[in-house]
């Protein structure tokens, strides 16, 4: 499954999701653009994907949740000059500190998750949605979370971005359904052995989870042909079959 010349930006790259991505796209042929704010680990997702043989990948450091309408247009910018489109974005970046009763949250928690998980996706896709206008098709993925998109107690502004992130992606889908060029889902992983798991869950047992890579044929799909047909749904990695 060869993904040369598509060019697909993924934020949180540094991340384990984002890196697990970053790597299989790349391995693929991708030309990826791996955005985060932490650049010593981008060095080591890059060092990775090099000696894997995926192709040389651009790193952009970059803090979501400080970041100006500008700034997004900078990247937008940048990218088109350099390719002149864009075949894939996913919105891997999240932000996680604890489950907090609502009553006990933070204001400056509170802002700054729904900057990193929602904010910053909206306006980073509503900017280089005109570069992804360009390509033949294009993939735009956002991914939630099977634990907290429901919003259960104790949740907080992480599971009430999760819900409104769902919203967002089933608008954009909807809007771009018709003209049939750019298609966009939700990924649900299930639980892996990855940073947010161990956050989010310091006592489990992470020896019974499946590992990062486990989720590689998801992110083959979601950025290949197979795919074309298919917008506006949430997959479920737990269900996953191609």
């Amino acid at each position: 499954m060869s993904l040369r010349n598509r060019v697909i930006l993924i934020t949180g790259a540094a991340g384990g999701l984002g890196s697990t991505a970053a790597l299989t796209l790349a391995k693929r042929n991708a030309k990826v653009v791996l955005l985060d704010k932490n650049l010593p680990k981008l060095e080591l997702v890059y060092d990775k994907i090099l000696a894997e043989g995926g192709e040389e990948p651009i790193l952009y450091p970059f803090d979501l949740a400080g970041a100006t309408e500008n700034d997004f247009l900078d990247i937008a910018q940048r990218i088109d000059e350099k390719y002149g489109a864009l075949h894939g974005l996913l919105h891997s970046a999240v932000e996680f500190s604890s489950f907090t009763p609502l009553i006990q949250h933070g204001t400056k928690e509170w802002g700054h998750t729904l900057n990193v998980n929602l904010n910053a996706p909206f306006l980073l896709t509503r900017i280089l949605l005109p570069i992804m206008q360009k390509a033949a098709h294009a993939s735009i993925v956002f991914t939630s979370d099977s634990s907290a998109r429901y919003a259960p107690a104790y949740s907080g502004a992480y599971g009430i971005s999760k819900m409104a992130m769902e919203g967002l992606a089933h608008v954009l889908a909807e809007e771009l359904k018709a003209a049939g060029k750019i298609r966009v889902n939700i990924l649900i992983p299930f639980p892996v052995d990855s940073p947010l798991r161990k956050r989010a869950y310091p006592a489990e047992d992470k020896a019974k989870l499946p590992q990062m890579n486990s989720l590689v044929p998801i992110y083959e799909y979601l950025f290949s042909d197979d795919s074309l047909d298919v917008t506006g749904q949430k997959i479920d990695a737990l269900h996953f079959k191609i």
